[in-house]
């Protein structure tokens, strides 16, 4: 009994081992690439801006209900480094509180859409062929059939305007796509040596799919997470810029887009600042998920 407790530590340790490893490999790929970390780098300074938006923005009152004519239309200065819009508020402070709203969506999305879009596709792929398939891949089929803007535009459309709402509405679009990508990854790895083994040896099927065939692909799913985002915010934006999305005076950066660009180009700085925004966080995830992917190649 006391030689199999410390085997059992031994192996435990060694899978940590392991671990680390694998993990100082990636990092070690994925460093390669200073676009990459570039991204990486633009994404942590958003992220940590908009965490803390309440003590980092000059004016953190105005990212909520507030007027002060006096201080209209201001061009950018020191004072105010994006200027200030119609109210007098100050369109950085607005930004960085947008920032906040698009993380918070990408998260909220991400997060309702891929855990059922990739069991949802391990499951189909994994009984290729039967019923179960069927009818996961035809119900997927005809959600992806449908244009993902135009779908997203027609729920929010239905619905309270309110970023919850759309929210919803591009989850209700979106999970099908992780539904196809592992269901192809599933079906062409369910004949792999090692599934055999593992049925063999009387593994449960929830094991066989969780611990055999996902991690293998892992790769490919986080590429599609982050690249994701930045579709994600795009849409969102467009959801917002046509009314359907967060309303004033909530900082959204679709939201200050679609205000804001009644004023150009004579007031170029109050749109500037949350198209820039938008810019650079979906160029942060798609560099972001170009390193993941050249990573996840090497293994």
């Amino acid at each position: 009994m006391k030689y199999q407790e410390v085997s059992y530590e031994q192996i435990s340790r060694k899978q940590k081992e392991l671990i680390r490893e694998s993990l100082k490999r990636w990092w070690f790929r994925y460093s390669k690439s200073k676009l990459s970390i570039l991204g990486l780098g633009i994404f942590l300074v958003i992220a940590v801006l908009a965490l803390f938006a309440d003590y980092v923005t000059p004016y953190p009152s105005n990212a909520g209900l507030y007027i002060n004519f006096k201080q209209s239309y201001l061009p950018p200065s020191t004072e105010h480094l994006l200027g200030t819009d119609m109210y007098g508020r100050d369109v950085f402070t607005r930004t960085i509180f947008g920032f906040r709203y698009a993380l918070m969506m990408v998260g909220v999305v991400l997060g309702l859409v891929v855990p059922p879009g990739v069991v949802l596709g391990l499951i189909a792929g994994y009984y290729r062929g039967t019923w179960i398939d069927t009818i996961i891949t035809r119900v997927s089929e005809v959600f992806i059939a449908l244009p993902p803007l135009v779908l997203a535009l027609s729920i929010a459309s239905v619905l309270e305007p309110n970023i919850f709402n759309a929210m919803m509405a591009i989850s209700l679009m979106w999970w099908p796509w992780y539904v196809r990508l592992v269901y192809s990854m599933t079906s062409s790895l369910r004949n792999e040596q090692y599934v055999y083994a593992a049925k063999a040896i009387g593994m449960p099927t929830y094991k066989i799919l969780f611990k055999e065939l996902l991690p293998n692909m892992l790769g490919p799913i986080l590429t599609k997470v982050t690249l994701d985002a930045g579709w994600i915010i795009i849409i969102g934006a467009a959801i917002s810029f046509v009314g359907l999305g967060a309303q004033p005076p909530t900082p959204d950066l679709g939201t200050m887009v679609s205000e804001y660009s009644r004023y150009l180009p004579d007031y170029w700085w109050m749109t500037f600042g949350p198209a820039i925004g938008i810019t650079l966080l979906i160029l942060s995830f798609n560099l972001i998920g170009d390193g993941i992917r050249d990573a996840f190649a090497g293994e």
